[in-house]
Parts: C-alpha cells; structure tokens; sequence
C-alpha cells in the first residue's frame, strides 16, 4: 500500500469520527508490530497537513523478553521527529516465571495497560492511539459472540474515566494485508514475536475464523464491517476492561 493511500484511510477515520482536536498530545503504544509502526507512520505524516494540530510521542512496554531490542524503533521515531519513550517493566517474569499463568494474555494485557497509561500521563498526553485495523473490529465481534454472548467490538474512540486518557483507533479504515504491503514496502522495523503465548490465544482462533469464512464466502469480512458501521449502537459498544480486547 502506498503512503498516499494509507493517509486518505486514516485520515477518513479522523474526520468522520473527530479523533483528533487542536491542542492534543497523542501517545502511540509501540509493540514492535507492523500494526503499531504503520500508525506511527501514519500519525508522523498526518501531523503535517491536517488542519487540527497535534503534538506526537511513542512508547514501548518493555515486557522484560531478553533480547529485545528498541534501537530501530528508536532510530525511527528519530527519523519521523517523534518523542520516544521506553518504560521497563518484568511483566515477562511476572507473569509466566512467578505466577505461572495457564491463561497469561488477559493479566499481561491488563499490566501493560497499566504501564503504559501511566507512562502517557507522565508524558503529558491526554490521547493514546491504538493500532486496530478493520480486521480486528470483525474479529473482536466473533469473539465477544462466541466467547461472551453479547455484541461488541472495538470503538473508534473511547474515554477512559479511571484515567482522563481517550482512546482513538485511527487504522479503523485499513486493512491487515495493507498494514503488511506497507510495512514491507517502508521497511519498518517490525520486531520478531518473542511471546511464548503467541499464535495459542482466542485472538489467533478468531482471525483464522475470519479467513476462512472469507474464503467460503469472499468479501464477508467487509460486509460484517459494513454491518457494524450501520448498527444501531453506533458506539459499537466497546467494554474496554473485556478480556478480547
């Protein structure tokens, strides 16, 4: 996908839902995902021409996986003139040499946040930006149906009152096979998954769901997301302590 591209879909996102206001300062929450650094990129480009001015900053959870290397994120964010910060947590060794967890993403999940939203406070931001694309919103649905029998799924913006942070999902619009083309295309550097949990989790269930209802029956997965965008719960109803997220 080309840069041009990616900024027309994000910025439509923005706009239709006013994800962005003059005065704001915007944290992205850098895992070392494709998803993550493309809107990074996306943020760094859109601050150049978008009538709303926003400052941008980045931060990485440091989960504690020996090996893990920040430098290229670094060296990136110093390339797109963006502030970045990393905060070093043992949530690694919390969570699977101490405590053993059987199930360990949903208590990682809720110790990152942790992390993270206290680091964005410290930084002064009162908005964070999550790299959700319009997969995640379809499976997130299947999910919570599946999972939890109700209907939800990501919310293009949400408000944390615990905290004073909103939420905003900027990637609403973009597709996880563009984040990809991209993220090869600009050579971001995407970091190797070091989670022993990763591809055993609900998450992975549901987006291979996805992809062979898409093969079944092609063009369902935009058909659900179209779906979502007419309901009649236009917030999408989006319960953000929920485990699927």
């Amino acid at each position: 996908m080309e840069l041009k591209r990616l900024l027309s879909l994000t910025r439509k996102a923005v706009d239709e839902y006013h994800l962005i206001k003059t005065g704001d300062k915007i944290a992205v929450g850098i895992s070392g995902g494709k998803d993550s650094l493309t809107l990074l990129y996306a943020l760094s480009e859109l601050r150049r021409f978008y009538p709303e001015k926003y400052e941008l900053c980045a931060i990485t959870v440091d989960l504690g996986f020996e090996n893990f290397n920040t430098d290229p994120i670094r060296e990136l964010c110093e390339n797109l003139n963006v502030e970045y910060n990393v905060v070093k947590t043992d949530i690694y060794r919390i969570v699977f040499n101490e405590r053993k967890e059987p199930n360990p993403c949903s208590l990682c999940a809720k110790m990152r946040k942790g992390a993270l939203n206290e680091a964005i406070l410290s930084m002064g931001c009162n908005k964070v930006a999550y790299g959700h694309h319009k997969d995640d919103v379809v499976e997130t649905l299947l999910l919570s149906l599946i999972y939890e029998g109700r209907i939800h799924t990501f919310s293009p913006e949400t408000y944390l009152d615990r905290t004073g942070i909103t939420v905003i999902r900027p990637l609403l619009y973009v597709e996880e096979a563009d984040i990809i083309g991209f993220a090869n295309k600009m050579t971001l550097p995407v970091a190797e998954k070091m989670c022993p949990a990763d591809g055993y989790t609900k998450r992975e269930y549901a987006k291979d769901l996805v992809k062979q209802l898409n093969r079944d029956n092609p063009g369902v997965c935009e058909r659900i997301f179209t779906a979502i965008e007419r309901s009649s719960i236009k917030g999408w109803g989006i319960n953000e302590q929920s485990e699927l997220s």
